[in-house]
């Protein structure tokens, strides 16, 4: 979900939900910059190609290939967890590695034209993540699969054929491209403001470019191969991990997925270590705080709330309930889950707006006073107050290729008039006056997103969407499909407020390794094109290849898909649908949630890290605490790791980390055609307890 970003292995926060740990604004003081050596003194001597130069067919030949691999590996992890780490470090290392090769192999050939540069690899991240990230914004774990009927059969409520929109690879390639693209337009006349005269920090997108800039020293390139070379034999070991297990899981309940690592009765409750090398591997990249939380969720909730909620069976509930219904057991997990997770976005999204409205009365005073850059667009870098030799090549070479403002003006105009046109024909409950609506607030709401993410790098995109969920869900009203309409209207802004954000931080990373504005921004649109394809595809294969995707307990049963629906239904409905006492519950849960995060920051960074998070609390409150125990495992690895070797840990915990995600992740693919073909695997391994093995003996007549 969200993430610490304030180092180079932690991923860019929201892409699943508020992670970040450190949300602090991180001053780079002139006085530090003059303590730190010269980045672009190394580069001197090495000349920046021009723009359309760095644009080359082997980089988006190459951002192609990690595109389809990141997106198997994301949606995998929106499908089972909705835990979604940064794929920066491994976009950029495996960029590195496959264009070093090709231009190796062509400058041995003697056909090598262009050098391998670090603007190049810049394009290379941005597509990667763009592509990569429209995998989460396209909400195939969330609100887009929320309209499907598999989701609405979870409840009475709001399950009419007006709430429901299933899966098709037409409208979803056709919905993608019609809104993922209007915030890029929206934040293109704010770049020079963001990055420039404000001097936004964008630790994310700072965090990239050190890591680019890196791979391009000598020194770096050396331990870049080295972390190629890790990353490839835990991707190798975790892809024969997968493939091993496959051969055990013939049937339900098969395969050492279901291994009773603590015993029968805690396996039972959700509490075992599922071999997944995925989630240890988002647990090496995961913060500790993060994974903690989660187990201090998962007790909290599988080990004390809900045996003791089952206990009043009957009473708060109907005893004939099955254990998927929402007005049963289910219902106090997601209700509770969705009440912590509106109380967390709700602090924080009123934390966030704050410093964003301080910041920008604190910018606009210093630049009356004269302390800051102009904000117009002749401003040069001669009339700025920094002396830096980075910061003065980095800002001419930032202002030297100029995207017009008319062009971003009039492509978010199109495309809005094109969006407001064509949304109504796939979802007929969203009325084309809701989307103008939505396209007035949408460039204002995407540059509070990109400036908050600025100063504190927290990304608020769930948050806005939410917004958007109740907002449209309550206009269209329950008897017009409200749940449907409000479900659609939080695609449109995620996918506005996502886009916006990402683009800023790219902006920030291409001005720190000197690639161009416009190469950055044409790579983000190749990339969101690219997604805008591939994304759904990749789902489509999940959603063929596995029948019970969206079941509870199936092998992928994407939880926030509930959890977005269940808004919906709050948004239109009301309270009416909560089960007994379950309103009561939600109202501790909301406050409880805001309570942590204002303690959090009372008592200031030092203690905050031993205060949980109340959104990674929530997320085992719903889907149990078995992916809690791989992630606890994989920090414990990291922290033996550091303790005896910290440098080594540093430099390879985030390829050893990517080896285990991107091998596990990648064997979705294999597995899914094999799915497809109908192949299925030879053996059950099965674990009994020892009465229930005697029963099955005597049941097949043995001794």
């Amino acid at each position: 979900m969200d993430n610490n970003s304030t180092s180079i292995n932690n991923r860019k926060p929201e892409r699943s939900n508020n992670f970040n740990e450190n949300d602090q604004n991180i001053d780079h003081s002139k006085e530090i910059v003059e303590k730190e050596d010269s980045v672009e003194k190394i580069f001197e001597s090495k000349e920046v190609p021009p723009w359309q130069k760095q644009l080359t067919f082997r980089a988006f030949f190459v951002s192609f290939v990690l595109s389809i691999l990141f997106t198997f590996i994301v949606m995998k992890l929106n499908l089972t967890t909705g835990i979604i780490p940064s794929l920066n470090v491994s976009a950029g290392l495996l960029g590195f590695f496959f264009l070093k090769v090709w231009t190796k192999f062509l400058e041995k050939s003697g056909f090598l034209r262009q050098p391998f540069t670090r603007q190049e690899n810049t394009v290379i991240q941005t597509c990667v993540v763009a592509s990569s990230g429209i995998a989460f914004s396209g909400g195939f774990g969330s609100y887009l699969f929320g309209m499907s009927e598999t989701i609405a059969k979870t409840s009475t409520e709001a399950n009419d054929s007006q709430n429901i929109k299933n899966p098709a690879l037409t409208w979803m390639i056709g919905f993608l491209f019609v809104v993922s693209f209007l915030g890029l337009f929206s934040v293109v006349p704010l770049r020079k403001i963001m990055i420039i005269d404000f001097k936004l920090t964008y630790p994310s997108g700072t965090a990239t470019a050190h890591l680019i800039n890196s791979f391009h020293t000598p020194q770096g390139a050396k331990l870049a191969k080295k972390q190629v070379r890790a990353l490839g034999k835990f991707f190798s070991f975790s892809f024969l991990w997968g493939f091993f297990q496959w051969f055990f899981t013939a049937g339900d309940g098969c395969g050492f997925v279901e291994f009773p690592t603590f015993g029968l009765k805690a396996y039972k409750n959700k509490f075992y270590f599922d071999f997944s090398a995925t989630y240890v591997g988002v647990g090496m990249i995961c913060p500790y705080l993060i994974n903690v939380s989660l187990l201090v969720g998962a007790i909290l909730s599988w080990g004390i709330m809900w045996p003791l909620i089952e206990n009043r069976k009957g009473d708060w509930y109907a005893a004939t309930l099955g254990p998927s219904s929402l007005h049963g057991i289910q219902g106090y997990r997601v209700f509770i889950a969705i009440a912590m997770i509106l109380g967390d976005g709700l602090y924080n999204f009123i934390k966030v707006l704050s410093r964003t409205l301080l910041g920008l009365y604190q910018q606009i005073r210093d630049k009356n006073l004269g302390l800051a850059l102009p904000v117009g667009s002749d401003s040069s870098p001669s009339n700025t107050p920094s002396v830096s030799y980075d910061d003065e090549r980095r800002t001419r070479l930032f202002l030297k290729d100029k995207i017009p403002t008319w062009v971003a003006i009039s492509g978010y105009m199109l495309l809005a008039t094109i969006s407001a046109a064509a949304l109504p024909h796939i979802f007929h409950p969203l009325k084309w006056y809701y989307i103008i609506v939505m396209y007035i607030f949408a460039p204002t709401l995407a540059f509070c997103n990109a400036y908050g993410c600025g100063l504190t790098d927290w990304n608020l995109t769930s948050t806005y969407g939410k917004l958007g969920i109740f907002m449209i869900g309550a206009w269209a009203g329950a008897s017009h499909g409200g749940v449907l309409a409000g479900l659609a209207a939080c695609g449109v802004m995620m996918n506005i407020v996502s886009t916006a954000s990402d683009l800023t931080q790219d902006f920030k990373t291409g001005y720190m390794t000197l690639a161009s504005p416009r190469s950055m921004f044409v790579s983000q649109v190749i990339g969101t094109a690219i997604g805008c394809v591939v994304a759904p595809c990749v789902f489509w294969i999940f959603f063929k290849a596995f029948p019970d995707l969206g079941t509870l307990g199936s092998q992928y049963p994407a939880p926030y898909a509930t959890v977005y629906r269940g808004i919906a239904i709050l948004g239109v409905e009301g309270f009416s649908s909560l089960p007994k006492n379950c309103l009561t519950l939600c109202c501790v849960f909301f406050i409880a949630a805001i309570v942590i995060n204002a303690l959090r920051d009372i008592v200031g960074p030092k203690w905050a890290r031993f205060i949980p998070i109340p959104m990674a609390m929530a997320i085992p409150f719903y889907l149990g605490p078995y992916f809690t125990i791989d992630m606890c495992l994989g920090s414990l690895i990291l922290f033996i790791w550091e303790n005896v070797d910290k440098a080594k840990a540093d430099a390879f915990g985030p390829a050893v980390a990517s080896g285990l995600i991107c091998g596990d992740g990648i064997w979705t693919l294999p597995s899914s055609i094999l799915a497809l073909a109908g192949i299925k695997p030879p053996i059950c391994m099965k674990f009994l307890s020892r009465k229930t093995n005697a029963r099955v003996d005597t049941f097949l007549g043995k001794n």
